[in-house]
């Protein structure tokens, strides 16, 4: 009869200790006494429950092949985090920003430098091994994002995420500004862009409080500051067009001009802005992504070409519906990449083709990142994938024939 006892005993101990350590580990976080979490110096960071699209809705669609671990790497160790990937109107290229805050032309032979959106910059913003360790002064340096050229002037647009939304001649050198802030306030990360046939632009500022250097900070809390705006080639001026968006990102215009697509991010879908007809000056859901979207591109045919970073997980839905849970995740001393492995999101590259009708048409990916390991943005041309990324050392191409 002792015996039952003694386990009991024991149970209750066990049980005692777990809730312990747990007490511990909250105390900890919530102290975080060496300053080793995210948040540490973001002492008003706060999460936010955010409505992602029902798990039903997503796309089922698998890329069994892995195709895109048959894509050429290309320029390896020569460009660090090339994010956008652009060809001028003679079809000269590639053109890419880089991680030390410079626009990167290829000649045919070789990279040279071709624009800079930073005039600040200095020894600082030299080469460095890793792409991670420039973060700490892209707001000194730079770091072009979003690019597209004006096929009429040859001028070349950048979003830059410190700098705001600048050009450049097509003889290249220190961009000039075009615009900072809309409404009074200032954008805090300038994003990606397009350019409609009288050169007004359309962009994003994913988010009016965080820099993009504290991207991780966006994604984490789910806050909706994000903007997408038009900039007004003729009168100078920056208006907004939708607002309260979750992480707003690439940007790209329909064949015919009549509505571009942007991604949202943070709730990994598509939204169509009406640019003409009946429905001009409305949005309305072009097409639920099966992960988290950075940018979009349209080709020549008129379909839209989407690149994401991650597939969503179980994890993702669940976190996003609880913000406290979130919040507290993101106070564990761990580093950026556990966070992110913590939410299931396991970087490997998805690219997916949408019809003008947001149809899903193809979908490629390299599940296991052997070659691919991440996509910021697809750019076809001449029957080539050229697919860039802030994460990688290199242009991977991939032939669609």
């Amino acid at each position: 009869m002792g015996r039952p006892k003694e386990n009991s005993n024991s149970s209750v101990s066990f049980a005692a200790v777990v809730a312990g350590l747990f007490f511990l580990l909250a105390l900890y976080c919530a102290v975080d006494p060496f300053k080793h979490s995210l948040v540490a110096n973001f002492p008003d960071f706060e999460t936010y429950y955010v409505e992602l699209p029902p798990w039903s809705q997503m796309p089922t669609a698998r890329d069994s092949e892995n195709s895109l671990q048959k894509s050429t790497i290309m320029f390896k160790d020569q460009v660090q985090g090339p994010e956008s990937v652009a060809f001028d109107p003679l079809g000269r290229g590639p053109y890419t920003g880089v991680a030390d805050g410079r626009v990167l032309f290829w000649n045919g032979e070789s990279f040279t430098d071709f624009a800079y959106t930073s005039p600040n910059r200095s020894e600082i913003c030299d080469p460095k091994p890793s792409i991670l360790s420039y973060s700490k002064n892209e707001h000194i340096c730079g770091r072009p994002l979003g690019l597209r050229f004006d096929k009429k002037t040859g001028n070349l647009y950048i979003a830059d995420p410190y700098f705001g939304l600048m050009k450049v001649g097509p003889e290249g050198g220190l961009a000039t500004s075009l615009s900072t802030e809309a409404e009074g306030v200032p954008f805090k990360f300038t994003n990606d862009l397009d350019l409609d046939d009288e050169g007004n632009v359309y962009f994003t500022d994913s988010s009016t409080k965080y820099q993009r250097r504290n991207f991780l900070h966006v994604v984490f809390s789910a806050e909706n500051s994000g903007r997408v705006l038009k900039y007004n080639a003729a009168t100078g001026e920056t208006t907004v067009l939708v607002r309260d968006l979750h992480f707003p990102n690439g940007v790209s215009l329909s064949k015919d001009g009549s509505f571009f697509a942007f991604c949202e991010g943070g709730k990994g879908r598509l939204l169509k802005y009406w640019l003409k007809g009946e429905k001009a000056g409305t949005t309305e859901l072009f097409a639920i992504l099966p992960g988290f979207p950075d940018n979009i591109r349209t080709n020549d045919k008129g379909e839209f070409w989407v690149a994401i970073h991650s597939r969503r997980s179980r994890l993702a839905s669940l976190e996003s519906k609880y913000p406290k849970l979130r919040k507290f995740l993101v106070k564990l001393p761990i580093t950026a990449k556990f966070q992110l492995l913590l939410r299931g999101q396991r970087l490997h590259a998805v690219l997916v083709k949408y019809s003008p009708e947001g149809k899903l048409l193809q979908i490629l990916e390299d599940s296991r990142g052997k070659v691919v390991r991440a996509a910021s943005e697809v750019e076809e041309q001449d029957g080539k994938l050229w697919i860039g990324s802030v994460l990688m050392s290199f242009i991977a191409v991939y032939d669609l024939h």
